[in-house]
Formats: C-alpha cells, sequence, structure tokens
C-alpha cells in the first residue's frame, strides 16, 4: 500500500469540494493505488501524465477534475510514496499556490 500525504493547499480545496466531487476523486484514486500496486503504468481513464519541466504528475477524476501529485522519498521501505498538491478544476489546479 502506498503512503502519502497531502500539502496544506490540497486539503484546504479537497475541503470545498461537494460530495459528488469527493466522491469521483475517491474512486480514482481506488484505481491509482491498485495501478500503483501491479506497477503496470496507470489506466487511460485516469490521463495521468508528468507535467511538461517539473516533478508533478496530474491525474484525471472528473471531466473537469485534476489532482497534482509527485513521488516523494519512501517512507516505509520498498513502498511508494506520494504527496498531494493540488486538487480541484483544470484551472484551479494548474493556478494552485501553497
Amino acid at each position: 500500500m502506498p503512503t502519502y500525504e497531502a500539502l496544506a493547499a490540497f486539503q484546504r480545496h479537497f475541503g470545498k469540494l461537494d460530495a459528488a466531487q469527493k466522491a469521483a476523486f475517491r474512486r480514482a484514486l481506488a484505481v491509482f493505488i491498485a495501478d500503483l500496486k501491479a506497477g503496470g503504468g496507470f489506466s487511460p481513464e485516469l490521463r495521468v501524465h508528468k507535467l511538461v519541466n517539473t516533478e508533478i504528475w496530474s491525474l484525471t477524476w472528473a471531466k473537469d477534475g485534476r489532482a497534482l501529485f509527485r513521488f516523494g522519498d519512501e517512507v516505509t521501505p520498498g513502498e511508494i510514496h506520494i504527496i498531494w498538491e493540488a486538487i480541484g478544476t483544470h484551472a484551479e489546479v494548474y493556478n494552485f499556490k501553497n
């Protein structure tokens, strides 16, 4: 099971999502975690990709729902560590500020 942490900006914006948006993110998160465990890449539905010239990755959890993350140093040996950076609409996450 991967470990994770969420930056303050992510937590703040996650708190602003409505119940349906939170449920959609959690569904995508289940697929994301299963993909990490399987180690064979990400499901196309998540449209995971690395942002150009950064260490930040984007995950699509709804038509206009994005979450930004990066891979951090292992906290538990042998487990991937995810740092959640931002969440919200496409416009919101690509203009996020910590």
